[in-house]
């Protein structure tokens, strides 16, 4: 481990508002924790053994740990020690205030600080739509620190690029990215009628009944917190205007890529190509899924990454 962590437990009252008392449904077998890594005082909620694999989930735009909620119970009880952040900028975590606290290597850091607060050398790291991003990234900058990596639908960053720069058919995909760099006028127009477009945008692009009424007033609330819409959607003016190269271009930890065919965001063929990038690669490929895999198919999902994760072979977990 670094001489010197760069994460720490602190009080949560560093956070920048309290957290609701119903923070975490009755169904999770959480608690939430506050951690100041890389100078930034991250919500955390943590499940699972004490002593068990360290394994970090990393949600995605728009979402916050919420994202992961009915996965946290399967791998608790798998006996992973799960740690599930609002990354900064969302929900209960710190807020920066400029685009350039947004950067794909503070946000690695941020983990790196995650996997010194909890004394452990390495971890597991699972991340979806932008955690994905994340995740990537920190296997190709901090590799000595990932044990393995799960990205679900977002590709390798090399592969990613590529694709923006030679495909009309993913540069249409991902027209929100350009929109996303207007100031303002994302979040007023996200934000009218009680967040209206963002929540249709998530029901719209997802399996019928996939988001309940419960888990949208749980976003909206989110979404609703001083700051926050702006700082997620920096994320997106960051990565514009500061598109650095990744330190390297394969991936030398073992990786899984899980994918959901009918993502309208992404091109099915980069989860291929996101492998081929990997020296110990996979690809779980969930056909009748959207871009919100981890919500349709939890389960498959938990199952999927523990067994990635683990050192016994499939099945041989008790």
């Amino acid at each position: 481990m670094d001489e010197t962590p760069t994460g720490r437990p602190v009080d949560e009252a560093a956070l920048p508002e309290p957290v609701p008392d119903d923070e975490i449904p009755e169904s999770v077998p959480g608690r939430s924790r506050a951690i100041e890594t890389n100078g930034v005082p991250l919500h955390v909620v943590e499940a699972g053994p004490e002593d068990g694999k360290l394994l970090v989930l990393l949600h995605g735009f728009p979402e916050f740990w919420y994202g992961w909620h009915e996965a946290i119970a399967p791998l608790a009880n798998a006996g992973y020690r799960v740690i599930v952040p609002d990354q900064r900028g969302y929900n209960c975590s710190a807020k920066p205030s400029q685009v350039r606290d947004y950067r794909i290597d503070e946000l690695a850091r941020d983990v790196v600080g995650l996997i010194d607060a909890y004394d452990r050398e390495t971890a597991a790291v699972a991340g979806h739509d932008w955690g994905a991003a994340v995740a990537w990234w920190l296997a190709l900058g901090h590799e000595e620190r990932v044990s393995e990596l799960v990205a679900i639908n977002v590709p390798h960053p090399t592969v990613f690029e590529r694709a923006l720069r030679s495909s009309w058919d993913q540069r249409l995909k991902s027209w929100y990215m350009l929109a996303f760099q207007l100031p303002k006028l994302p979040e007023a127009v996200a934000s009218a009628g009680n967040w209206r477009l963002a929540t249709d945008a998530l029901r719209d692009t997802s399996a019928p009944g996939t988001f309940t009424d419960e888990d949208l007033r749980r976003y909206r609330r989110a979404w609703n917190r001083d700051g926050a819409f702006e700082a997620m959607v920096n994320w997106y003016r960051a990565i514009v205007r500061d598109r650095p190269d990744p330190p390297k271009t394969e991936v030398s930890v073992p990786t899984l890529v899980i994918w959901g065919g009918q993502d309208r965001f992404l091109a099915r063929r980069l989860a291929n190509e996101s492998v081929e990038r990997c020296a110990d690669g996979r690809l779980l490929a969930i056909e009748e899924a959207s871009h919100w895999v981890v919500h349709e198919h939890p389960h498959r999902v938990s199952e999927a990454i523990a067994d990635h994760a683990d050192p016994l072979p499939p099945g041989a977990r008790e």
